[in-house]
């Protein structure tokens, strides 16, 4: 074979590789979420959020709850028959209230149980979520977070502050209309988080946690353990199955030159001997 041939074979190789290997790796997840199903007779659905990177180039995608992943979603809880449990695995750091919040109250509405399994983290509509499930399974060191509203890039709840430390006269405009949105949005938020909360306890306590949680008593990043959701008595398990950890197993972040965590995958004991 000509030397020329053998590099446009390399190069073919080098294109295609990328795609095979994407495409073992989404045929893993699927039986994954088989297993999973097989072993607790529930229809399971991941909602996975990992910095991605594109075949070609590397450039990394960051990624986010948004409208395609609700619509994907309440496609798949319709096709889901009402009688059976739904498992739906987060791993996100949030995204778009209108899709968090529309996933959301169909999670809430099914009949049968839904367990959300959050087996590292699941911030703002991740936690919207969350809180809709009839059961909620942690990680004993995973996190959920505040849903307090984003307007832009600043917490609503910072942007009403401005209005009770300045008078109006030293507001510009554009300032006080995002006040105004960022009032509603709380609003809305702490009413939407009320009625979730409504279904596993009195309304005047969900109405208190739900106020606790969106109108920004915390930093928008701030982690809420497993113990502190438990002072909240939000009911939180730490049975996390096997199968999840596995799953998880298969969203590898994109490679990086030099590894920033390094550790041996087995433990000797204190006193053996090679």
């Amino acid at each position: 074979m000509q030397l020329g041939n053998l590099i446009w074979l390399f190069f073919i190789l080098m294109m295609i590789q990328p795609i095979m290997s994407r495409r073992m790796l989404e045929y893993a997840r699927s039986q994954a979420l088989r297993n999973l199903e097989r072993s607790r007779g529930s229809r399971a659905i991941a909602l996975v959020h990992r910095q991605e990177t594109m075949n070609l180039l590397g450039f990394p995608i960051l990624r986010y709850i948004n409208v395609e992943d609700s619509e994907e979603i309440l496609r798949a809880i319709k096709m889901t028959d009402p009688e059976t449990p739904i498992d739906l695995i987060i791993h996100s750091p949030g995204g778009l209230v209108l899709a968090a919040m529309q996933i959301a109250h169909a999670l809430a509405n099914r009949k049968a149980p839904v367990t959300v399994f959050v087996p590292h983290f699941a911030m703002s509509g991740g936690t919207l979520i969350a809180l809709s499930a009839s059961q909620i399974v942690m990680d004993e060191n995973a996190v959920l977070g505040p849903v307090d509203p984003q307007i832009g890039e600043f917490p609503a709840a910072s942007i009403l502050r401005v209005l009770e430390r300045k008078s109006h006269d030293e507001i510009d405009d554009k300032t006080l209309i995002l006040a105004d949105v960022s009032e509603k949005a709380i609003r809305q938020l702490a009413d939407g988080v009320t009625g979730l909360l409504s279904k596993r306890m009195p309304e005047e306590k969900a109405r208190g946690l739900a106020n606790l949680l969106a109108t920004g008593h915390f930093t928008h990043d701030y982690p809420l353990t497993v113990e502190e959701l438990r002072r909240f008595d939000i009911p939180i398990s730490t049975e996390v199955p096997e199968e999840i950890y596995l799953f998880m197993r298969l969203f590898p972040q994109p490679k990086q030159m030099s590894p920033s965590v390094s550790y041996l995958p087995t433990f000797p004991g204190r006193h053996s001997r090679s």
